[in-house]
Order: structure tokens, then sequence, then C-alpha cells
């Protein structure tokens, strides 16, 4: 689909009844429409039989988006009596835009984390990093159900609320996380898994450190190294792109998601060198699509993955991968020992069904 800079809307059928005349209208705003971000987005408004209107912004600008998306949304956002739910992602300022659209601020109010800025790693801690968490916290202050997609997110978020306040010189508020946590609950990111039979912040310097080891030492693999581009591509791609040479088989983004999960089925093992994760939606497909898993132990992935899959040091992730290309049957015939099931829409369908239902308010 092609991003354009002005307001995307799209409407998904008739609405359902609840037990009533009523209709029910999800409105959904997403101020950061790509990734994983569209791709929940999408799924909601085409699984769901509400009647929903989506509002978009492209993904583009996320600093900007972060700061200014609300007052976008304020002006066309369209006003609509028949809303009952607003679902956003963290990236808007909730507390802003029901500040400045108060019909808004009268729904019941559900905000998805797919990341959380208090942890997010930043190389130069200014006061604009500042804003974004706080950004956050006010978000769901003004929320009625904060969701995560991981127990790793929700729980790094809450925790890290204190110390994150302390960054203030004098007169902090208080027992922020003691108001928020009764509001959040996990809820997985529901991955659409095909039919198949089988950023800066990933960490690409260690990634392509080990394989070039591997290329070092003569060991017979090929890699593909897959993903959207976005304006930053650090230099450590194109200088490691040079150095494997012919041991690449697909380099750079795949507009087609066939093609994507066609690459993923080719593929014996998929790696993980993330600083910065908490769900990680592209592992999980490349589980389901046959690739053995090895990521680090740390982050959201003990939550995700069983032990035998994870690695502490990259010298552990080396030595796993230089005995797979030794002996690649090992990960060929290898059956997976965990589980994505209940990462699926079949499975938590309903409970984004349940998120996204309300009974009508006296007072709309």
């Amino acid at each position: 689909m092609k991003h354009e800079d002005n307001l995307q809307m799209r409407k998904a059928g008739e609405s359902r009844q609840f037990g009533s005349t009523w209709k029910m209208r999800v409105l959904l705003i997403e101020a950061f429409y790509g990734g994983s971000h569209k791709q929940l987005m999408d799924l909601l408004q085409e699984e769901l039989q509400e009647d929903c209107v989506l509002c978009t912004l492209p993904a583009k600008k996320w600093h900007w988006r972060a700061r200014t998306a609300a007052l976008y949304f304020m002006q066309t956002v369209p006003i609509n009596p028949n809303y009952r739910i607003l679902f956003a992602s963290s990236v808007l300022n909730l507390a802003e835009l029901t500040a400045l659209r108060p019909d808004l601020g009268k729904l019941k109010k559900v905000l998805y984390f797919h990341e959380n800025q208090l942890v997010y790693p930043v190389q130069k801690f200014q006061e604009r990093d500042f804003q974004y968490g706080y950004n956050q916290i006010l978000s769901c202050l003004v929320a009625d159900v904060v969701v995560f997609n991981s127990a790793f997110n929700m729980e790094s978020f809450l925790t890290s609320i204190g110390k994150f306040m302390k960054l203030i010189p004098d007169h902090r508020p208080k027992d922020l996380e003691e108001i928020i946590r009764p509001k959040c609950q996990v809820l997985y990111f529901p991955v659409r898994f095909p039919d198949v039979s089988r950023e800066h912040d990933k960490g690409p310097e260690t990634f392509f450190e080990v394989l070039l080891k591997l290329k070092e030492k003569d060991l017979p693999f090929h890699v593909s190294v897959l993903g959207e581009a976005f304006s930053e591509i650090p230099d450590i791609f194109s200088e490691a792109k040079k150095a494997l040479g012919s041991s690449v088989l697909h380099w750079g983004y795949l507009p087609r998601k066939d093609e994507y999960f066609q690459a993923l089925c080719m593929a014996d093992v998929v790696i993980s060198t993330a600083k910065h994760e908490f769900f990680g939606v592209a592992m999980v497909e490349a589980v389901y699509c046959g690739c053995y898993p090895l990521c680090p132990k740390a982050l959201v992935y003990p939550e995700i993955f069983p032990a035998e899959y994870l690695y502490s040091t990259p010298e552990q992730l080396f030595k796993r991968l230089q005995n797979f290309c030794k002996r690649p049957d090992i990960v060929r015939k290898h059956l997976y020992k965990g589980e994505t099931a209940g990462f699926s829409w079949a499975a938590l369908g309903s409970k984004f069904r349940s998120l996204l239902a309300a009974e009508p308010r006296e007072d709309l």
C-alpha cells in the first residue's frame, strides 16, 4: 500500500449488534503506520466485523510523530457520535489528543505498547529523550486499558517509572506505577502465519562479526539479510555485504510477503542479536517457517523461546553456528520444542475482540 502524507481512513464492513440496537464503532489510530504497527492495525480492521475507522500517519520521522501526531489527529479524525472504542499505539500522546478532542476522551481508550521508551536504548540522554517516556506515562494515566505485547515489555516499563521520574529535579509526582499497574495486561502480538510447509537497535555489528568469523574459517553457509530499510543505515551493512560476497542469498527488503516467507522457508537458522526487543514478530514468523532460532538470553526472548535456543555471548553464538555449518543435518532434522500457535490470531482473536468491546454509555 502506498503511504501518503495525508490521513488514511478505511471502513470495514457493517457494524455488529451487541445485544441491543446500538451500533458499535471502533476508532483505530496509528501515528506510525509501518512494520508491526501496520500489521496489527490491518489485522484488526480485517478480522473484526465491527464498523472500524482507521486513521494513520506514514511510518517515517518517528520523533516528530511522537511529538505532534495528537495535534494532527485532532484536526483530521472525523467527529462521529457512534464511536465507542479508541485503540491506539503508544507512539501517540493520548493525553494530548483527548484534551484537544473531548469527544474522544469519553470513549473507552485502549493503549497498545509495541515498545516502551523508558528502557529504549539511546546513545545520548538529552532532554528530548525524557519527553518520549514522559508522554507514554501521561498516555497510560488517561487510558482505560493499557496493553503490552509481552510481560517483559510491561514489567520493564512499570518498574522503570520510579527511576525515570527521578530525572525531574524537584516536585516529582508520586506513586505513578501504583496508579497505572491495575490498568495493565499482556496480550501478545497476533501473528498472521503464512500457509507454508515450513534497525540500528537490532545489533547488526554482532551479527555480521559472527558471520565474518565463520567466513574466515571457510565454513560453508549462506545468509539472507531481510528487512525494511529506513533513512539511516549503519555502515556495517554495506561493509558486510561486500565481505560476505557469494555467501549472500538475499539482501534487503522483499516487498511481497509471500517472497519473504519463501526466503524464510529456505533457511535453516534464524538469528537475533538484538539489543532491544519487546516481542520479535520476525523471529516468531521464521520459527513457524521451520527455522531453528538463536536468540540472546535477555530481553523478551526467554519469555518466548525455550532455553536451548538462547545464547549468552557472541562466542556462544559463533560456536553453535560453527557446529551447524559442519553438521547442517542437526538443524534440518530438528523439531522445534516450543510452540508458535499461541501467537496466532486464532488463539488471540477472542481476547482482542473482548478488548474492543464496550457497553454503550448513557453520556454518549
